[in-house]
């Protein structure tokens, strides 16, 4: 899968995509992951990227002109999509998406955003990690790259853990436990330690129903309820959130 990174900081981009396990799978070349200077392109003295908005206000503005040539030049994959708080909400199925593909690009805003005519006839969309305002995308960057990454096959060590964590069908994961079996007075609960493969992955799925109808609801909402089957196993299992 190759991601290309569009940015005013390919350094600081450049550095996380080399650490972890992103770095290993760019090493390994599981991953092309190509980080592009969005200055690389722009003319005078100075490298200019941004100027002051028609009609007046606070901050500056990304230019059209050197982020049109930066990306022509590199001829990226696409889609295209601008780092911004306007855009759709990223959530683990567009990530799911985007893995699915051969790549995709990322072109992170600064200052007050972009010209206009960059959302207009440049980018391909737009995406948002959350409802908040950033000083820059290249934080969403990275969020975005990480959720994609972990789903190429090959760049995580075991990827049956992809099929049982956060999200996975709309659920919340169940909790985790590991040595020492009592921790103070916390004890881990004796099913994880029965051997019996069957009621622990009852024992999980019930766990998980649980805590998502306890703080996601929206998320059971979203699946249309729960099933008569995934009630039964809450008042089996008398789950302990």
């Amino acid at each position: 899968m190759r991601v290309d990174v569009f940015s005013l900081f390919p350094d600081l981009v450049g550095a996380f995509l080399d650490a972890s396990l992103i770095g290993k799978a760019r090493a390994e070349g599981v991953l092309d992951l190509r980080v592009h200077d969005l200055r690389s392109h722009a003319s005078g003295v100075h490298r200019a990227v941004d100027d002051a908005p028609y009609g007046g206000g606070a901050g500056m503005v990304l230019m059209a002109e050197p982020v049109f040539a930066c990306v022509e030049a590199a001829a990226p994959p696409r889609p295209l999509l601008g780092l911004a708080p306007s855009g759709r909400v990223f959530d683990q199925g567009l990530a799911a998406e985007l893995a699915a593909g051969d790549g995709f690009s990322l072109l992170c805003g600064r200052y007050e955003g972009f010209d206009a005519r960059i959302t207009d006839n440049l980018v391909d969309g737009e995406l948002s990690i959350g409802d908040y305002v950033l000083a820059g995308g290249e934080v969403a960057a990275f969020v975005v790259i990480e959720a994609v990454a972990r789903l190429v096959p090959g760049v995580l060590g075991n990827q049956a853990s992809v099929d049982e964590e956060s999200f996975a069908d709309d659920l919340l994961e169940y909790p985790q436990y590991t040595r020492p079996p009592v921790f103070r007075h916390w004890p881990v609960p004796d099913v994880l330690r029965s051997g019996d493969h069957r009621a622990v992955a009852e024992w999980r799925r019930a766990q998980s129903l649980a805590r998502t109808q306890a703080r996601r609801p929206d998320l059971i909402e979203r699946r249309g309820g729960l099933t008569d089957e995934e009630k039964a196993l809450l008042e089996r299992w008398a789950p302990e959130e």
